[in-house]
């Protein structure tokens, strides 16, 4: 198992015959992957998997397979998680932005933190004096928890998203703003909040491919890379959503079959099979590849890889 040079060295050149200079373009492929809504997911950390979920720990690793002579050669294209969009479970699930009414509280607690606030216990009976905007924020944080808990929930909302092996610091057991422990997500005083909200970004800084999600939207997370969906419902609104790609720097034109395996973040190359299939191509350029899993025929994956990308050779 090994990464795998690009097939081919394409460059485009651009200038005069006076001043000539060549600029290389992407010599890679373009994948797209649409995965089947019975795809595990990985739980939170310390939080024991059920039917169908996979340990915090774990990642997905996509790989081209080429088979020379009587051997297969494995090439690593991308690696990736799957987690719900929505992880109430996580320390740093957070409003992160300063222009928040309260940076750095736990987003499942923030309709807790505005009823201190603003004393509306109720939207719908809000006590004589209450503002238009203390109103309006009230129905809105009551809004979001019914939100919250459909994209976290058992038919919330799964992403492919980027793999790291970070981990958040642990949390503390009281709350405030001391030390270098998280305050626990109950605690939504402004101290805590503070403390909260410079551990994650802290934590997010050190590593870019470390993923958290927000119920604000199901793209933009709050750190890492979202690729895409898993196929299924957005529980908001009941509109399908599903697909993922990236780039990888492989021009695969040549593989002769496709894999996807899952392994913890500390164990051994390539781990357990978890998905393959063999490609086809329809057309010029293009591979199609229907992936299945060997012990769940729900489990399925569909790949579209625009190969090559470095090259045109079209004559016009």
């Amino acid at each position: 198992m090994r990464h795998r040079p690009a097939l081919r060295l394409i460059g485009l050149c651009v200038g005069s015959i006076a001043a000539t200079g060549c600029v290389e373009g992407f010599r890679g492929s373009n994948v797209q992957i649409d995965m089947s809504p019975a795809t595990p997911f990985q739980v939170s950390a310390g939080v024991t998997p059920g039917t169908g979920e996979l340990p915090n720990n774990t990642r997905f690793t996509l790989y081209g397979i080429q088979r020379i002579e009587n051997n297969e050669a494995l090439f690593a294209l991308q690696s990736f998680e799957i987690h719900k969009v929505v992880d109430v479970s996580s320390p740093c699930f957070i409003d992160a932005d300063p222009r928040h009414r309260f940076p750095g509280v736990h987003a499942a607690f923030y309709a807790e933190r505005l009823a201190q606030e603003t004393g509306i216990a109720d939207y719908r009976n809000p006590p004589a004096g209450a503002s238009e905007n203390d109103k309006v924020d009230a129905a809105t944080a009551a809004q979001r928890e019914i939100n919250i808990q459909l994209l976290g929930g058992d038919t919330g909302v799964k992403a492919l998203v980027s793999a790291s092996s970070t981990k958040y610091p642990a949390l503390a057991t009281g709350c405030g703003g001391g030390g270098d422990l998280i305050p626990p997500p109950m605690c939504t005083d402004d101290a805590s909040n503070a403390k909260r909200l410079e551990l994650c970004q802290r934590t997010w800084d050190s590593d870019p491919n470390l993923w958290e999600g927000t119920d604000r939207s199901l793209t933009a997370p709050l750190a890492g890379t979202t690729f895409g969906m898993v196929l299924g419902m957005n529980p908001l609104n009941f509109a399908p959503i599903g697909g993922a790609g990236f780039y990888v720097e492989e021009a695969l034109s040549s593989m002769d079959a496709f894999a996807i395996y899952h392994r913890s973040d500390d164990g051994a190359d390539p781990g357990t099979l978890f998905l393959y299939g063999t490609p086809s191509k329809p057309t010029r350029g293009v591979t199609k590849v229907r992936m299945t899993s060997l012990s769940n025929p729900n489990i399925t994956a569909s790949l579209a890889i625009f190969e090559d990308l470095g090259e045109d050779d079209l004559d016009f």
